[in-house]
């Protein structure tokens, strides 16, 4: 992997130009990390590939707006990606299907050993389990570190709709990981 001085230096020029080259080293130093991104808001490696794809051809065709004094190439390239996850995920039409929640969330609990017993991937498996609107904000609050009043913004939809997707994503995946560590007792 390239250090970031050395492709704002060389390899990013040479996007800028669209040379071919340089476009494919930027997106092989920046793949895995961008893939796993994309993998958390689809539900299939296909899917992921495709949003990661249309966020790398977004990535060329605003490279120009690349500005390395208000971000790194990374968080540039990251809030790329997840956007086009996020396109794909409102093309899944599921949002707004519930209705605004405002109540109190209940509190839901995973015992700490339930977790340990877990790789990141089988993790990574039930989130993606999730129905696409609650996985979608599952990942932007808990992951991404999103709000519920920027999730909705990003969603179009309610603060409280946000707030019964994460909720619905924790009542889950408890069910999931309960089960789970119940099978390795």
């Amino acid at each position: 992997m390239l250090d970031e001085a050395t492709i704002i230096n060389e390899v990013l020029p040479g996007c800028i130009k669209g040379d071919r080259k340089s476009q494919e080293m930027l997106y092989r130093n920046f793949y895995k990390v961008m893939m796993n991104i994309a993998m958390r808001y689809t539900k299939n490696e296909t899917d992921a590939l495709d949003v990661l794809n249309t966020g790398f051809f977004k990535v060329y065709k605003h490279i120009k707006q690349f500005n390395p004094r208000h971000a790194s190439l990374y968080t540039w390239i990251r809030k790329v990606v997840i956007n086009s996850c996020l396109d794909y995920a409102k093309k899944q039409k599921t949002y707004n299907a519930i209705q605004s929640f405002e109540g109190e969330l209940p509190d839901v609990s995973i015992p700490a050993d339930g977790l340990t017993k877990l790789s990141a991937n089988d993790i990574l498996a039930f989130v993606r389990q999730l129905p696409s609107a609650t996985q979608t904000v599952f990942n932007l609050y808990v992951i991404e570190g999103y709000n519920h009043i920027e999730i909705a913004t990003l969603l179009d939809i309610s603060e409280g709709t946000s707030k019964w997707h994460l909720s619905n994503a924790r009542k889950q995946l408890q069910l999931v990981i309960n089960k789970q560590a119940l099978r390795h007792e």
